[in-house]
C-alpha cells in the first residue's frame, strides 16, 4: 500500500537532510551577485550564479554590517544551507562575505576574525599582565620539535629558578586543533602554573592554520592563565596571537617574555645593595653632623658655673653685710627703746623712795584722797614689797 506524504512533512525532512549534512555547513562557496534587494528590517537578499547554476542567498541584519555586496560583484560567501520550508527553496544563510580572489583560507581568517573580535575575544582590557617571577611555565607545542629545545634553553639561561611543563600536541595536520585546545585545558588542570606559552616554527599559511581554528582561539580565551602566543615567524599572524594575553613574534621571544633576566635581576639588586649602602652611610653622616652640631649648640648653651659661683659668693657678701648692718641698726634701736622702758619702769621710781598705793578689791591706784574711805583695805608697794594697810577714817578736803 502506497501512503503519501504531507508536504510540511517532506519540506521538514528535506530540511533535516540537508542541515544534517556536515558537508553543507561551514560552507564556502564563490559566485556573482544578482537579485541584490534589502528588507526594512535590514536583511539582504540575493543570487550567487556561475554559468547556468544559482542559488538563493539570505544575510540577515545582523550578520551584514556593511558587507561589500552589489549586482555583479564577484564574492565569496560564507554559511551553512538550508530550505526555506514556506517557498521549498533552497538557500544558503549567509555570515560572512569577502571579495572573490583573496583565497578561501583568507576569506576564512577575516571571517572568524570579525566574529571573535565582536564577542569581545580581542579586547586589551580583559588581557592580563604576566607575573614577574614565574615558578612553573607550560609549554603547548610538538615534543619532536626544535621549539620546546629552545624554549628550554631560554629559560634556562635567563631564570633557571622555574619549572617547566610540557603539555605535548601536533601542532599541524587536521587534528591539531583539537590537541592544542586540550593541552591549554591540560595546563589549566594542573596547579600553581603561572603562564602558558603556545608555540610553533615558522611555516605555510597551511602550516600555521591550526592557530586560526575557533577551537584554539577559545581554548585561549577561557584560559584562567595568561596565555603567551609565539606561533610563526615575526611576519606572521594568526587568531591565536588576537587572543592572546601576549602576542610574541618567535617561540623564543616567547621565553624571553614570560622569564626575567637573571643577570639583570641581580645587577639590580647589586645596584639596590649598593644604593642603600650609600643611603645608609649617607643618613649616618648627616646623623653624625647632626649630634656634633647639637653638642656645639649644648656646649654653647651651658652656663658659666664659675662665673655663677662668683656672682652668688659676691651677693652673699653683700647680703651678710646687709644684714650684718640692719642688725647693728635693730640692735642700737632696740637699746634706744630699752632705756626708754627702763626710764618708764614703775620699779625704778619705787626704787627712788616711791611707793605706789591701790585698793586691794580693786586694784585700782589711789591717785586721789577722795578714792579713799573709811575701813578700805588696801596694798602698799615699795621697791621691795607690798605693805597691807586700812585706811582709819574718812579723809576730805
Amino acid at each position: 500500500m502506497i501512503e503519501a506524504c504531507s508536504v510540511s512533512w517532506l519540506t521538514r525532512y528535506i530540511k533535516t537532510v540537508i542541515e544534517g549534512d556536515l558537508r553543507l555547513t561551514n560552507l564556502w562557496t564563490d559566485g556573482e551577485i544578482s537579485n541584490l534587494s534589502r528588507s526594512q528590517r535590514g536583511h539582504v537578499y540575493f543570487t550567487l550564479k556561475e554559468g547556468d547554476s544559482q542559488i538563493r542567498c539570505v544575510m540577515f541584519q545582523r550578520q551584514y554590517r556593511g558587507a561589500p555586496l552589489e549586482n555583479g560583484a564577484q564574492v565569496l560567501a560564507h554559511g551553512n544551507v538550508t530550505l526555506y520550508e514556506q517557498r521549498g527553496d533552497v538557500q544558503i544563510i549567509v555570515d560572512f562575505v569577502q571579495p572573490a580572489g583573496v583565497g578561501a583560507r583568507h576569506a576564512e581568517f577575516e571571517r572568524l576574525k570579525e566574529k571573535l573580535e565582536s564577542e569581545g575575544l580581542f579586547d586589551e582590557a580583559r588581557k592580563r599582565a604576566l607575573p614577574a617571577f614565574p615558578h612553573r611555565i607550560g609549554v603547548v607545542t610538538s615534543p619532536s620539535g626544535a621549539v620546546f629545545h629552545d624554549i628550554c634553553n631560554v629559560l634556562s639561561r635567563r631564570w633557571p629558578l622555574a619549572e617547566i611543563l610540557l603539555a605535548p600536541t601536533t601542532v599541524q595536520g587536521a587534528e591539531a586543533a583539537t590537541g592544542i585546545a586540550q593541552a591549554i585545558r591540560q595546563l589549566n588542570d594542573e596547579p600553581h602554573i603561572d603562564v602558558i606559552i603556545v608555540a610553533r616554527g615558522g611555516g605555510s599559511i597551511e602550516e600555521l592554520w591550526p592557530f586560526n581554528e575557533e577551537i584554539v582561539a577559545r581554548a585561549i580565551y577561557t584560559s584562567a592563565t595568561p596565555v603567551v602566543s609565539g606561533v610563526g615567524h615575526e611576519t606572521d599572524f594568526t587568531i591565536a596571537d588576537f587572543v592572546a594575553d601576549v602576542r610574541t613574534p618567535t617561540p623564543s621571544a616567547a621565553a624571553e617574555t614570560v622569564a626575567p633576566d637573571r643577570r639583570e635581576i641581580l645587577a639590580r639588586i647589586g645596584g639596590a645593595i649598593a644604593t642603600a649602602g650609600l643611603t645608609v652611610r649617607n643618613r649616618i653622616d648627616q646623623t653624625a653632623t647632626g649630634i656634633e652640631r647639637a653638642a656645639h649648640r649644648l656646649e654653647r648653651g651651658v652656663p658659666n658655673f664659675s662665673r655663677l659661683f662668683e656672682r652668688l659668693h659676691s651677693q652673699m657678701r653683700h647680703a651678710t653685710t646687709a644684714a650684718d648692718r640692719s642688725l647693728e641698726k635693730r640692735s642700737t634701736s632696740l637699746d634706744g627703746h630699752a632705756s626708754q622702758l627702763r626710764s618708764l619702769n614703775p620699779g625704778a621710781t619705787l626704787a627712788r623712795g616711791y611707793a605706789v598705793v591701790q585698793l586691794r578689791d580693786g586694784k585700782q591706784a589711789i591717785t586721789s584722797v577722795k578714792q579713799a574711805k573709811g575701813k578700805d583695805k588696801l596694798d602698799i608697794h615699795v621697791a621691795d614689797g607690798r605693805i597691807p594697810a586700812e585706811v582709819s577714817r574718812q579723809y576730805g578736803f
